[in-house]
């Protein structure tokens, strides 16, 4: 297939393609978000056929919205052509606003003290629509570490900071979140039935944190806690990933206490115009 060029970009440069395909407007950049979704979100760098797939969209259309995205430099084509990755606009316009945000400037020194305390990889996530998209992550000093990265999204009903997120919510809210999801086992721990992750997520908030007991990885064991603004909203969580084999057992004061105290000094480093 040839590559995508700026030419392509233009509807009316293809008379041939159906008009409900030619994006414009409000529609139009709706489709390049959900495209540039569909790369970010891919496991290995997707191709046409792929993409066409995923979002749903007619081929044309993704082959002119890839196009596009390849001429403004927020996606790049792979050296040897037909698959797409992020590209370096675009991860400099992320980086310039990580840098920016009093979460980051609030979450820098905590993370790092909780890291060091536990000797364990930590993240940081927040809520993007229906899943927790991890914005940072401080590697374990181990040899064995987790293979998540920035970037990564993980399920709000069977991840630490997910779980978290949502024990800090108002009933309503967390079941407005809840209701349209489909829930998929990932291991044999994972909750699927929805009364049992009620009376787990009941259970978070009564003690204060949340466990991912090997629901997203085998031999994973997660805690979680939520950031908390002057009104009690989430704003954004924290959580220890850890192998089971050096789970320590006694985890109050291993990784509870300190990633608690993480949270509060985040919260608190936000100070209370961004709280």
């Amino acid at each position: 297939m040839p590559k995508p060029s700026p030419n392509a970009i233009d509807p009316l440069a293809t008379p041939n393609v159906p008009e409900d395909a030619k994006p414009t407007g409000t529609a139009a950049f709706s489709k390049f978000l959900a495209v540039l979704q569909c790369i970010a979100d891919a496991q290995t760098p997707p191709g046409i056929a792929q993409l066409t797939a995923l979002a749903g969209y007619p081929r044309p259309t993704v082959y002119r919205i890839v196009g596009a995205l390849v001429a403004e430099g927020l996606v790049v084509e792979s050296p040897h052509g037909g698959t797409y990755s992020l590209g370096p606009r675009l991860l400099s316009l992320a980086s310039r606003s990580w840098e920016r945000s009093d979460l980051r400037v609030a979450a820098s020194e905590p993370l790092q003290v909780l890291r060091d305390a536990t000797q364990e990889t930590v993240h940081l996530a927040v809520r993007s629509g229906s899943e927790m998209v991890y914005i940072e992550k401080l590697e374990s000093p181990h040899a064995v570490r987790m293979a998540s990265r920035i970037g990564t999204r993980v399920t709000l009903y069977s991840s630490s900071v997910g779980k978290a997120y949502l024990s800090a919510l108002k009933r309503e809210e967390r079941d407005a979140l809840l209701a349209p999801l489909r829930f998929e086992r990932f291991t044999p721990n994972t909750i699927v039935d929805r009364s049992a992750l009620d009376a787990e997520l009941d259970e978070t908030q009564a003690r204060g944190y949340s466990e991912d007991r090997e629901e997203n990885e085998e031999q994973i064991f997660c805690y979680g806690s939520a950031i908390l603004g002057t009104n009690g909203e989430p704003l954004a969580c924290v959580s220890i990933s850890i192998p089971l084999y050096r789970k320590s057992g006694s985890p109050l004061a291993t990784y509870i206490a300190p990633l608690k105290e993480a949270c509060r000094a985040i919260a608190e480093g936000m100070g209370p115009g961004s709280r």
